[in-house]
Parts: C-alpha cells; sequence; structure tokens
C-alpha cells in the first residue's frame, strides 16, 4: 500500500479519509510486529512512509473540521448582524 501525497487526501471525503487511516494503522501494526518479532520487514522506509500517510491524513481531517467550524461562526455572525440591523 503505497503513501499518497497530501493532495489525493484532500481530494477524498471524510468517510474515505477516515477508511484510509484505519487501513494505515492496522498495516503500521503489523510492520511494527514485525519488527518486534525480529522478521525484516519488505522495505524499511514503509514504516516512516506508513507514519506520515497517517499524519497527513489527520492533518487533512482536523483543517476540514476547523473550516467547518469557521463556516458556522461566520454564518451565526452574519444572521446576527442581520438581527441588529433590523
Amino acid at each position: 500500500m503505497s503513501v499518497k501525497k497530501i493532495k489525493e487526501f484532500r481530494g477524498l471525503s471524510d468517510s474515505e479519509l477516515k477508511k484510509r487511516l484505519e487501513e494505515l494503522r492496522k498495516e503500521l501494526i503489523k510492520l511494527n510486529a514485525q519488527v518486534a518479532t525480529g522478521t525484516v520487514p519488505k522495505s524499511p522506509g514503509l514504516i516512516k512512509d506508513t507514519k506520515k500517510g497517517i499524519a497527513m491524513i489527520l492533518t487533512v481531517l482536523r483543517k476540514k473540521e476547523l473550516e467547518k467550524l469557521e463556516e458556522k461562526r461566520t454564518k451565526k455572525q452574519a444572521k446576527e448582524e442581520t438581527k441588529t440591523n433590523e
């Protein structure tokens, strides 16, 4: 499973991001288990790439969450302004 670039993650929906996050976390657990038992992983850089992928997804999810909150806040402010102007 290859890690995508951040631009590719931004285009995905929240549910797709969460599904991908779960997959990467499971993969990381498997890779860490391989290291713990002493077997050599297929690619030593795969652990690092998996961690980076998890971090990117969490970053994109948080940014989307903040954008939604900001949108709600601006709508609420606009609504309050219309009430005070009346």
